[in-house]
């Protein structure tokens, strides 16, 4: 399993904003690729004043072919969304996460 992470720091203006257009906008068009089992989005916890907040969404793929069809076929057309929408008041950290074992 492969996770795509992109973590994202925003202004505390759009905050609100940026969450509703994730739920109601974004994620679904990222699970609509068909490259994507699921999507999941955290709020950063961190005790240190970084001047916002910042959500870590992980969108969860079933193989490296899935992750490469999308940064090929889909991320410019998705990011240039946010990007249009946001511009500056949201920065993005994209980290690729390779699943190794999980304990219970």
């Amino acid at each position: 399993m492969i996770i795509y992470n992109v973590t994202a720091h925003i202004e505390p203006s759009i905050e609100k904003d940026w969450l509703n257009w994730m739920e109601e906008k974004h994620l679904p068009d990222m699970l609509a690729t068909g490259k994507f089992t699921a999507a999941k989005v955290f709020k950063v916890i961190t005790d240190q004043d970084m001047g916002g907040v910042s959500y870590a969404a992980q969108y969860l793929c079933n193989n490296r072919a899935d992750y490469t069809a999308y940064l090929e076929e889909n991320a410019a057309a998705l990011r240039k969304e946010g990007l249009e929408r946001y511009g500056d008041k949201v920065l993005y950290f994209r980290t690729e996460l390779q699943h190794q074992f999980t304990q219970q």
